[in-house]
């Protein structure tokens, strides 16, 4: 018996990646993808720090323009007083005196000062009635056991 070979026992490399890419569709092909742009958040950084160095820089500059113009102004205050000062410094010879008219002091509004007795003694602190009381306390009291008695 002669054997005959069948087409259905041996099969081709084809017939075998049909058999599995059947199962499973072969993707298509795709394009290639561009990268998407992107910004970096130090880019933004950047910018932000710029404009705020700009700004201070500007008030710095106007703070010491507004210095620099008050000094001005008050240099301008002091040599102008220095001016009048030196006006009004000028020597100017004064009037002669009217000797044919006597000069007759007028008395003084004012009454005249009390003498008092100068107080040389210290002031006890034991005894705080006598220092809310007069200061004839002193040479008055009997309340008080410690009244001034004379050096001898």
């Amino acid at each position: 018996m002669e054997r005959t070979i069948s087409k259905s026992a041996f099969k081709t490399k084809d017939q075998v990646k049909d058999k599995y890419s059947k199962a499973s569709p072969k993707p298509s092909a795709k394009e290639n993808t561009r990268p998407q742009e992107f910004k970096l958040h130090t880019e933004q950084r950047a910018v932000k720090r710029a404009m705020f160095n700009y700004s201070m820089a500007t008030k710095l500059y106007l703070m010491e323009f507004q210095k620099k113009q008050v000094e001005r102004l008050q240099k301008m205050i002091d040599e102008e007083e220095v001016r009048l000062l030196r006006k009004e410094m000028v020597p100017k010879a004064q009037l002669m005196p009217f000797f044919d008219r006597p000069f007759f002091p007028q008395r003084s509004s004012r009454p005249l000062t009390i003498p008092r007795e100068p107080s040389f003694r210290s002031v006890n602190s034991k005894c705080w009635s006598c220092i809310l009381e007069n200061e004839l306390c002193y040479f008055q009291n009997a309340h008080c056991s410690h009244a001034w008695s004379p050096i001898k």
